[in-house]
């Protein structure tokens, strides 16, 4: 049979002997050691001289960093369909995307028997296997939102909720030696995984066949099966060459649990036999293939975009529409898109890639993706490319005493907060925990100290940017000190941050208050609001929330942050806020930061929003009775179901207006408005707009010229058009308020 140009992998077959206990953990972590792709054990629930399988998988995932992990392979029989998906996704989501999913018929039918298993006949067992893998796919297909149903003869579930998703595309590999079980994988199965002891002279290239045929009336390429084999430690390199030139093997997983001899696998048999399988490879002309996907995903590729010339940094994690996980891309917080192609670099040169990558499709629109909630929902798009980079999730502290920490782009705030917790630290970061870093620390961030500590970004030390060129920079008061200013304000423009460098701020305990309150007489509420907000001591900051009139009624629901862990101290600073209008309910807690940025946030279900957005932004100084009145008769005219005026001013307003790309310091407020085209919002928001002087564009939906103009003062703008002909001439970063290259100067001969 033909090379199927499969990338090399190898891995140990591990006894899981549970005396000692932790023997097969040891040799596990050893293997990660030594340099293995992949660590597997045998499952046999019904040998009390093992250790339940499951349970050894988890706990060695705890123990280890890379290597991937399988059982070798897992007793379908034993394990409903149903909650073994859900306890491989969650593997899954909890190692990294570490784990794979070998299953087998279940053999032994007595034992199984015994332990209170089916006894089924070796043909039904075959048919159970069939009906597990379409549960467990189906279970993982988080994006689908109809109940599972799966009405099968021997597995059934009626009604299910899907999800999780688990972190990568697991494959479903089966251990197989029978015709049947043969075509079951040609027709479904990701991977055959045999063990070469008890195979006959010519069973491997049977079995391809059959696999093979079965694949190909299924519709699909034989390419897409991995072939992997269980095979003994004395194996010679010469041995494993042909098996993977010949037969097609490219997955080779060694049996045995002597560490001498794993070593010397490691060191002498693995690199021989990867030498030798890439001579024989150039020989014939054979190249290696990342990722074959089949027709039916292929059909569903989007016009435009050169999926085959893909950089080889980013084929493995690439998701296409076809692709398990491409629902993850679909839904925003409020916005639905339908992106082309979505790439996840995890390293900072393959971001680079992804950014040439880019380039060459610049007539596509281009989503940078943090992670999380983001209320534009201008990371995703429609036909486009998308650059996740939730992989640049770090949060690291690098000086405690100082308070300087090292965040990654992909981190959610609440990740933050609850990793800087334990230093007694926070970075102020907008008021939700679902928000990714990203977006906000490039943008501004309006957060629960906004008048004690100012914005997230003047808290920025540093910054690591890749450029639209693909350079990596590294943007600071004394390094490329122009994109420095330009990235604390208007970074999504300028290229794509991979790492930011913040210092922290002591906190401690801190008083929340959630208050609600009469605001029928709006006008009167909205002028005593900003009166009280702004003679407030700096350790306050707050927003409060209003919609429409209930049975002629205005509610008005206002969410403070006190900044003191001292009860009298924080009813005292709350008391002029309480006393602007009628209370109809209040709570105030003395809590943590971390828990005011977890308070809102719904971990367990995924965004599904499907619309277009329609929000507007303003900067104001002063609530003044003109603009209160105005916003009183957009309420009641029904154009926003969600108004938020939140507080700035305070230590916002102790920075430099020119210090940064964000300009509006003076403003004391900051407000955001939800709508409808139907609603009127667009009309209405117009007659609030001379109130304004700017607009904070995290919450403006609109990123015409219009609105580019209202989001930067004059001077700030055309220093922004300046540097983006400097650091972006050709305008790859334009899906997030364009800002124009400036008109090149003509040289005077």
């Amino acid at each position: 049979m033909p090379d199927y140009g499969h990338p090399l992998r190898f891995g140990t077959f591990i006894t899981p002997v549970n005396s000692p206990a932790t023997r097969a953990v040891e040799l596990a972590v050893l293997s990660e050691e030594l340099g293995f792709d992949l660590v597997t054990f045998q499952d046999h629930p019904y040998q009390p001289s093992f250790h339940d399988t499951w349970t050894l998988l988890t706990w060695v995932a705890a123990r280890t960093q890379s290597i991937h992990l399988s059982g070798n392979v897992i007793n379908s029989s034993l394990r409903p369909p149903a909650v073994l998906a859900r306890s491989a996704a969650s593997l899954d989501l909890l190692s990294g995307g570490r784990f794979e999913l070998g299953l087998g018929a279940g053999g032994f039918r007595e034992a199984v028997a015994a332990m209170g298993g089916p006894d089924w006949t070796p043909g039904e067992s075959v048919d159970a296997l069939g009906e597990a893998i379409e549960i467990i796919r189906g279970v993982w297909d988080a994006a689908e939102r109809r109940p599972l149903r799966v009405a099968g003869e021997r597995w059934r579930v009626d009604g299910a909720k899907r999800g999780p998703a688990p972190a990568h595309e697991i494959p479903i590999w089966l251990g197989a030696l029978k015709p049947r079980m043969l075509r079951l994988i040609g027709r479904t199965g990701d991977g055959w995984l045999p063990s070469l002891p008890y195979l006959q002279p010519g069973d491997l290239q049977r079995g391809n066949a059959t696999i093979d045929e079965a694949a190909q009336k299924a519709g699909r390429d034989p390419r897409e099966i991995v072939r992997l084999l269980n095979v003994g430690p004395q194996s010679t390199p010469e041995e494993l060459v042909r098996l993977a030139l010949d037969d097609g093997v490219s997955t080779f997983i060694f049996m045995g649990d002597d560490p001498d001899t794993l070593r010397y696998l490691a060191s002498e048999v693995v690199p021989a036999v990867r030498d030798g399988v890439s001579a024989g490879r150039t020989a014939a002309g054979t190249a290696t293939a990342a990722r074959i996907r089949s027709a039916q995903n292929r059909a569903k590729r989007m016009p435009g975009i050169d999926y085959d010339g893909l950089p080889a940094s980013l084929v493995a994690r690439a998701i296409e529409p076809g692709d398990t996980g491409y629902g993850r891309y679909t839904s925003g917080y409020l916005r639905g898109g339908a992106p082309g192609l979505v790439l996840r670099p995890e390293t900072t040169n393959a971001v680079a890639d992804a950014v040439t990558f880019a380039a060459r499709h610049r007539d596509l629109p281009l989503g940078i993706f943090s992670a999380g909630h983001g209320l534009s929902g201008r990371s995703l798009n429609r036909g486009g490319l998308v650059i996740d980079l939730g992989a640049f999730n770090h949060v690291e502290v690098i000086d405690e005493a100082a308070g300087r920490v090292r965040i990654g782009p992909g981190a959610r705030w609440l990740d933050v907060a609850r990793s800087l917790a334990p230093h007694g630290l926070a970075i102020t970061s907008g008021d939700y925990g679902g928000v990714g870093v990203g977006g906000l620390a490039t943008a501004g961030g309006v957060g629960w100290f906004a008048r004690e500590h100012g914005l997230t970004i003047d808290h920025l030390r540093s910054v690591d940017v890749v450029l639209a060129s693909g350079e990596l920079v590294s943007a600071s008061a004394t390094q490329h000190p122009e994109l420095f200013w330009a990235m604390r304000g208007a970074g999504a423009n300028f290229g794509i941050a991979v790492s930011f460098e913040f210092e922290a701020q002591r906190v401690g305990r801190l008083g929340f208050a959630q208050l609600a309150f009469d605001a029928s007489d709006t006008a009167g509420f909205l002028t005593r609001w900003g009166e009280a907000i702004e003679a407030s001591d700096r350790r306050l900051t707050g927003s409060v929330i209003l919609g429409g009139r209930q049975g002629g009624a205005r509610y008005a629901q206002a969410m403070i942050a006190v900044d003191s862990d001292d009860p009298d101290t924080i009813v005292e600073l709350l008391q002029p806020i309480a006393e602007i209008a009628p209370l109809v309910d209040q709570s105030v807690a003395l809590t943590s930061y971390d828990q005011i940025m977890g308070a809102f946030v719904d971990e367990s279900s995924p965004q599904q929003a499907q619309g277009e957005p329609l929000s507007h932004s303003g900067l104001i100084e002063h609530l003044t009775p003109e603009f209160a009145a105005a916003t009183e008769a957009l309420l009641d005219a029904g154009a926003s179901y969600f108004f938020q005026l939140r507080a700035v001013g305070g230590a916002v307003a102790d920075v430099p207006a020119d210090a940064t790309a964000y300009g509006w310091r003076d403003a004391n407020f900051s407000v955001a408005a939800f709508g409808t085209r139907s609603s009127g919002l667009d009309e209405w928001w117009r007659r609030l707009e001379p109130h304004f002087e700017g607009m904070y564009l995290s919450f403006e939906t609109d990123t015409g010229p219009a609105a580019l103009a209202r989001a930067f003062p004059p001077a700030h703008l055309e220093r922004l058009h300046e540097l983006k002909l400097r650091y972006d001439p050709t305008g790859l970063f334009r899906d997030n308020f364009f800002i124009a290259p400036a008109e090149p100067e003509e040289k005077v001969a």
